[in-house]
């Protein structure tokens, strides 16, 4: 217990939290009411958008994430917001060229943010050496993440290591990325302290995911052990596939003796405020998942589950499903142990359907399998066998160079073959999408940014909702 400690606390209420329960369709306008809130807790940053976000904005609610970032600057003026990002990936599964990157960089700047946060799926930090160097360039405070997993290659001491090249890149802080929810209090006794030795002066942040059902009780480990900051999201949006509750951890940790300067009032009323929005738009709010051994073999995220249920059933092959999770274990061992992310998570799963469906195991491989173990992803922490990977690679010579090095530069070639853009961030909106993705969120027009409740006192409708049957005439998303 240290009574003198104060524990940070990121918000990813706006970006993680509905990407995990409401599949990341959370809009703008919908953020116009809670966001001047956030910002007057007390958080260390605000997480906003990035993956999913970035994907989701573009392709399916047609509102321009660079937009997004504007607006919410407006509206959030004391707490920083975050842009989180797959390192040399971005915001997409591609690895892409370097100018991408850097230009990526300076918008993310130019739009008004001053905090970003970035991982690679591999842990292979080549992939966030142009990342870090072009997002302190720009101004940019910027925390680096390691991805946890288990697997008998995934040591403390492999971590370490990996975080001593982040520090060497210069990041301003370290994360600890658990996207499956697999940290345990045991391993959380060991790690995160070996995770602070080699941070050095640097602050540890944990992001843990509540798949499991542990995380809850483990971020209270973390903080025991030495962690500096927790993510955590407002409860309405907390538990499930999402992240620890922030009241819920505030009241825990400051029972054990830890200061944390953050106003549960508003937090609690911010999450008055979800539940009504939740109940209106007929989406799910978090609950408690229980405890699955099973999720500790095959490590596959709750939503890819549900994903793949869907799409087994129109094959007649859902009651399979046990038996092809069974199998993803075997094939990540078979792989080198790739953590169970995207798109790791997709090539993994994709090989365990085929090897399932067919008579003999890797009788076929996609050619993103074949990519990732000829290392054109990065690096491979755990050993593949040699007769299973001259299977696969077909005698192919492997690619030991830094992965950013095989996209040739792109902005010029853009440039020229789609152009002219009226912005920059229009010319990186095409190099991330093609011209139909594209063409169809420029024509969508500007963002919605007016709450159609705004004048409404909330507190009001979230007690008529007991007496209301048909809520169809009041909707939070969608444009004006």
């Amino acid at each position: 217990m240290n009574s003198k400690r104060t524990i940070s606390l990121i918000d990813v209420t706006l970006r993680d939290a509905h990407q995990c329960l409401w599949a990341t369709r959370m809009t703008t306008a919908a953020m116009a009411d809670i966001a001047p809130r956030l910002d007057r807790a007390g958080f260390e940053a605000i997480d906003l958008v990035g993956g999913a976000v970035f994907d989701v904005c573009v392709r399916y609610l047609r509102e321009d994430p660079w937009e997004r970032m504007r607006i919410l600057s407006g509206w959030v003026r004391e707490t920083p917001l975050i842009v989180h990002h797959r390192g040399q990936s971005l915001f997409t599964f591609e690895l892409f060229p370097d100018d991408v990157v850097e230009l990526t960089a300076e918008r993310i700047a130019a739009s008004g943010i001053r905090y970003h946060t970035t991982y690679d799926a591999l842990n292979d930090v080549r992939n966030l050496e142009v990342p870090v160097r072009a997002a302190k360039a720009a101004g940019l405070h910027t925390v680096a993440g390691f991805v946890y997993t288990v697997s008998p290659v995934h040591t403390d001491e492999y971590y370490a290591g990996k975080i001593r090249e982040m520090v060497a890149l210069g990041a301003d802080g370290i994360f600890l990325k658990d996207p499956s929810g697999l940290l345990v209090p045991e391993r959380a006794a060991t790690l995160v302290p070996a995770a602070k030795r080699a941070c050095g002066t640097l602050p540890l942040q944990i992001h843990s995911h509540c798949l499991s059902g542990l995380a809850p009780y483990v971020v209270v480990k973390c903080v025991e052990h030495g962690a500096d900051a927790v993510h955590t999201a407002t409860s309405t949006l907390a538990d499930g596939a999402s992240h620890p509750a922030t009241e819920q951890f505030v009241r825990n940790v400051r029972r054990a003796g830890f200061e944390v300067d953050v106003d549960l009032g508003i937090v609690e009323d911010v999450a008055d405020r979800l539940r009504f929005i939740a109940a209106n738009e007929g989406k799910p709010v978090g609950e408690i998942a229980p405890y699955d051994e099973f999720h500790y073999h095959h490590q596959v995220p709750g939503g890819m589950i549900s994903n793949l249920r869907s799409q087994l059933a129109p094959l007649g092959i859902q009651h399979r499903l046990e038996e092809i999770l069974d199998e993803a274990g075997r094939v990540r061992a078979d792989l080198g142990y790739p953590i169970v992310v995207s798109p790791f998570a997709q090539f993994i799963i994709t090989q365990s359907v085929l090897n399932v469906m067919n008579e003999e195991r890797y009788a076929s491989v996609p050619d993103e399998v074949r990519k990732y173990v000829l290392g054109y992803y990065g690096e491979i922490a755990g050993p593949i066998d040699p007769n299973l990977y001259d299977r696969i690679t077909g005698g192919a010579e492997p690619v030991t160079d830094r992965p950013g090095l095989l996209a040739p530069p792109a902005l010029e070639r853009l440039r020229s073959a789609r152009g002219p853009f009226a912005s920059d961030d229009d010319l990186l909106l095409a190099a991330y999408y093609d011209e139909r993705e594209y063409g169809a969120l420029k024509a969508a027009g500007p963002i919605a940014t007016q709450y159609p409740i705004a004048q409404t006192p909330i507190l009001s409708l979230v007690k008529a909702l007991a007496c209301r049957p048909n809520l169809s005439s009041v909707r939070l998303t969608g444009r004006a």
